[in-house]
């Protein structure tokens, strides 16, 4: 074959990756139902039933303990920027406190499985250089690869709504969870590993009063980006009727509604706000503390 034979059978052959993609997907739907409703069980029970507490509970009562919780771990500065972001988003729009509760408890529920599964793989990830290397490109990928992309692969194993949406926040808010475990616990110093291992320290021993300790500030300050993180894809969710304040964002770009845009958008900021500088507080504290 000629060198312009070859090159236009180059330029003329396609990888068939999104075909390959597809169907692994469709084939995982029809013949693996049962292991998506199995990782779907936990997270349906926890976030209906934080969802449910949220939105039980009256508003002026939540108001009270994130706002004593900031004032404790931050002092009255963020204690008082906190009031005043809360009252806000209570009295922008009667509705807008209800899509913040629900908003919330997908975060919440988002961070706790984040940290559920996200630290011990940064444990195991910080004691095996072998598993670091199979690790670190997942999460590389999982940073990269834009949410929009697996929102369809997991609408159609998880279907639309809440459990999804918080799915698709969990794979996207991990990463610097279990990134900076991972770095935390190998910053730890090594003489002081040696010290605890001379005086006879078990393996397990050194991890969880020597290595986790040390490592807690640093593995905090991964929790906090992982909270931001859970709460940026607040809008994204909706696209797969998450609900929430997102869901009343969507909906006002779609009738381009710029005053109910901006009113949306404003109480997801101060609930950023008051969120960041509470989970901030505590990684102050807890690196104070080591």
């Amino acid at each position: 074959m000629d060198e312009g034979g070859i090159i236009t059978w180059f330029t003329g052959f396609d990888l068939p990756v999104g075909e390959v993609i597809e169907a692994a997907v469709d084939w995982l739907n029809l013949n693996a139902s049962f292991v998506f409703e199995a990782i779907k069980f936990p997270i349906d029970i926890f976030l209906n039933g934080l969802e449910d507490f949220l939105l039980w509970v009256p508003w002026w009562i939540i108001i009270i303990a994130l706002v004593a919780l900031a004032w404790w771990r931050a002092g009255w500065r963020v204690g008082v920027l906190s009031a005043i972001s809360l009252l806000l988003i209570r009295f922008l729009e009667p509705e807008y406190w209800d899509l913040t509760m629900i908003t919330l408890g997908m975060i919440l529920t988002a961070v706790a499985f984040s940290v559920i599964v996200g630290i011990p793989i940064g444990i195991w990830a910080a004691l095996d250089d072998t598993v670091d290397r199979i690790v670190r490109p997942v999460l590389d990928a999982m940073q990269t690869i834009h949410p929009f992309v697996y929102l369809v692969p997991i609408v159609i194993l998880f279907g639309p709504r809440k459990v999804p949406g918080t799915l698709a926040t969990i794979i996207f808010a991990l990463p610097p969870i279990v990134r900076l475990t991972n770095l935390g616990i190998r910053q730890v110093p090594e003489e002081t590993v040696e010290a605890a291992r001379s005086f006879g320290s078990t393996q397990q021993q050194m991890l969880f009063k020597v290595q986790i300790p040390l490592a807690l500030p640093t593995i905090m300050a991964g929790l906090n980006q992982t909270l931001l993180l859970s709460l940026s894809m607040g809008v994204i969710a909706a696209l797969i009727a998450a609900g929430g304040i997102g869901q009343e964002i969507l909906r006002s770009v779609g009738r381009v509604d710029v005053a109910r845009a901006a009113e949306a958008g404003l109480v997801v900021l101060l609930l950023a706000v008051v969120l960041d500088r509470i989970s901030q507080a505590f990684a102050e504290g807890e690196a104070e503390t080591a």
